[in-house]
């Protein structure tokens, strides 16, 4: 277990994601994992256990009390801490007495069950408080910490308990993680005992740096424990995360109270991303190590070594031993049955309950791969033979479906030859040099398409289905559009017929990819301007029109502004949602400005509503203005200004 007088190391599984929970059977393997791997904490919190988000204030009926002793006494058995998180923050009022009683009641009910831990999340949520919360609290902050305080001294102070903030990651934070009234207030009002969960820059964050949680550290006013998303693919059926845990440097680890990792829906395509973690969570900073092999001044790429974690061999090693679980035909069976006659209360008062394990009815019939008596004559077709799965095909697997904001080796090479053919696509034909290179990268593409086809017949033939039934849809659909693009280089390259899929304005409904999200996506100004493989970058032109005294916003009754010498000139500025590139209307805020100081002001402001967060977050990247203090502004008005 990696616990030490100041860093408990979490993993956490079925709190972040929306999908269909895992089973019981597939929580306690987990639980085997995290035991073998050295992690040692999980934390429940499945979005669709409706008790646990919609309905928190139901008790849990007899028999789903049964279900979560048994997995609370199987995380014991393995050496893993159970943490229960409840999520009220959909329609709790908090300054109703009854309805903190209502939450005092289900956690206690949890606590028979033999939990310990727990957790309260206040994460996606509305911000909005209803008007008994406003009489009673200055601020939603307020309210979240006066209930999770006394929850947590409710329940005898429990030595893990977490919280998540409604501003769970610095992108949420206004106007910033240092301004936010809203993390101040968590940090000076929590009792200290109450750790903190963080996700880092954004929901899920690309990468997450020292000196970004050193910054949110100050403000908490104690170390936090990551929330980390990078694994989460509940926001996008079509994406799966197989590379390695990365972009966290090892120097994290002293600076931080735990890590807690939100997975894939799909179980056991998450073996890479718990072995990853747990490989990580060995590292040890020793940052002497670094100081002294390097001897000269730093090269390009430097920076993003980390001395003591290595992600590609962290991946390598996981995906070796996810290569012998794909092999393996011992699967795990059975499942968990749970009867009223296996839980009793001891004399003690506290549950207890006896296993039982029968075999599993839910999974298709396996039948035997035996030897075949059929033997085909010289001039028949052989016998088709499944060639076993290699590390190689499982490293290309994980490169196809890497991470989220980056592809792996493999598919960022496919991606620029494909881009490179066809770019230069009338070197196919030709009687030049370029011919020679077309043809010859060609060959190359078509030898990773292929590689990908074969990759997908030898998963498909894997011992072990259960993998295979997680990883389905996933290759079958990454087969199909590696297909389609094989076909079009081949056509590019006048080796036969153009390809039906590609040319026939009424194609199969494989040749392309359907749905209705799909459809809507394609008809938006800003689809694939976020593709991870740009080229070329797509440029949008905008029309900038003067003022006219329609667009200016009519008040009955103004308010009187008291503005300080110091920012005299009211800038008033909206950019509108549909707008995905920033950058024209920065320039024509820079442009403005300079106007606006050489006609002699000294200083500028705006003013924003505290719930605009995406004009907050335009104003504080411009770089200079800041939040400023304006009398007879309303509650809800933020004022940032500049000096010119």
């Amino acid at each position: 277990m990696f616990i030490t007088s100041d860093i408990i190391w979490f993993y956490l599984l079925d709190a972040g994601f929306y999908g269909r929970p895992w089973t019981m059977e597939q929580r306690t393997e987990l639980f085997q994992r995290e035991q073998t791997w050295g992690l040692n904490t999980y934390l429940y919190a499945p979005k669709d256990d409706y008790k646990h988000r919609m309905y928190w204030r139901d008790l849990y009926s007899a028999q789903e009390a049964e279900q979560l002793i048994v997995l609370i006494s199987a995380a014991k058995r393995h050496n893993v801490e159970f943490i229960y998180a409840i999520s009220p923050g959909l329609d709790i009022t908090f300054s109703n007495p009854k309805e903190v009683a209502a939450l005092k009641r289900k956690l206690d009910q949890v606590k028979e069950f033999g939990c310990r831990s727990f957790s309260l999340l206040f994460d996606d949520i509305e911000t909005e408080m209803c008007p008994a919360d406003k009489q009673t609290f200055s601020s939603f902050a307020h309210a979240q910490v006066a209930i999770t305080n006394e929850v947590y001294q409710h329940l005898g102070e429990p030595e893990t308990f977490l919280f998540c903030p409604t501003d769970y990651c610095a992108a949420f934070c206004t106007p910033s993680v240092p301004q936010s009234s809203y993390l101040h207030t968590v940090g000076e009002k929590l009792l200290p005992g109450i750790d903190i969960l963080w996700t880092g820059p954004k929901v899920v964050s690309h990468k997450i740096s020292v000196e970004s949680i050193e910054e949110v550290s100050s403000v908490l006013k104690r170390a936090p424990v990551i929330w980390d998303n990078i694994h989460a693919n509940d926001y996008d059926p079509q994406r799966l995360f197989l590379g390695p845990y990365k972009d966290r440097p090892s120097e994290l680890i002293p600076k931080l109270r735990g890590v807690l990792t939100n997975p894939n829906c799909e179980f056991y395509p998450n073996f890479v991303a718990i072995h990853t973690l747990a490989t990580w969570c060995k590292a040890t900073a020793d940052l002497t190590v670094s100081v002294l092999i390097r001897l000269g001044p730093p090269s390009p790429g430097d920076e993003e070594e980390d001395p003591c974690y290595s992600p590609q061999k962290a991946l390598t090693l996981a995906l070796t031993d996810w290569l012998q679980e794909f092999l393996s035909t011992d699967q795990p069976g059975g499942k968990l049955e749970v009867t009223s006659s296996m839980i009793s209360k001891g004399s003690n008062g506290k549950f207890m309950c006896r296993l039982k394990k029968e075999a599993s009815d839910e999974e298709p019939m396996q039948t035997d791969m035996g030897e075949s008596s059929y033997v085909p004559g010289p001039d028949e077709n052989p016998l088709y033979t499944a060639e076993p799965l290699t590390l190689d095909d499982l490293k290309l697997l994980s490169d196809l479906f890497y991470l989220p904001y980056e592809h792996g080796p493999t598919a960022r090479t496919m991606l620029r030859e494909l881009d490179w053919l066809k770019n230069h696509s009338q070197a196919a034909t030709s009687e030049t040099d370029k011919s020679a290179e077309w043809c010859s990268r060609a060959q190359r593409f078509d030898d990773m398409c292929d590689a990908v086809v074969q990759m997908f017949n030898r998963l498909s033939n894997a011992p072990n289905r259960r993998i295979l039934y997680d990883l389905y849809n996933y290759i079958c659909d990454i087969k199909s559009g590696v297909g389609l693009a094989r076909a079009y280089v081949k056509t590019l390259g006048g080796q036969g017929q153009p390809a039906a899929q590609l040319m026939n304005d009424d194609p199969e409904p494989w040749g392309f990819r359907g749905g209705l999200s799909g459809e809507f996506q394609r008809m938006l100004p800003g689809h694939g301007n976020r593709d991870l493989f740009k080229h070329p970058p797509m440029t949008t032109v905008y029309c900038i029109r003067p003022y006219c005294p329609e667009d200016k916003v009519t008040q009955a009754n103004p308010p009187t502004r008291l503005i300080s010498e110091e920012f005299p000139s009211l800038v008033t500025s909206q950019v509108l949602p549909r707008v995905t590139d920033p950058s024209p209307a920065k320039r024509m805020i820079g442009w403005l400005l300079s106007s606006i100081k050489s006609s002699g002001s000294r200083g500028v402001f705006c003013e924003l509503r505290q719930g605009d967060r995406r004009m907050l977050d335009f104003y504080s990247k411009l770089g200079s203005f800041k939040t400023i203090q304006v009398s007879g502004l309303p509650q809800d008005i933020v004022a940032m200004g500049r000096t010119l």
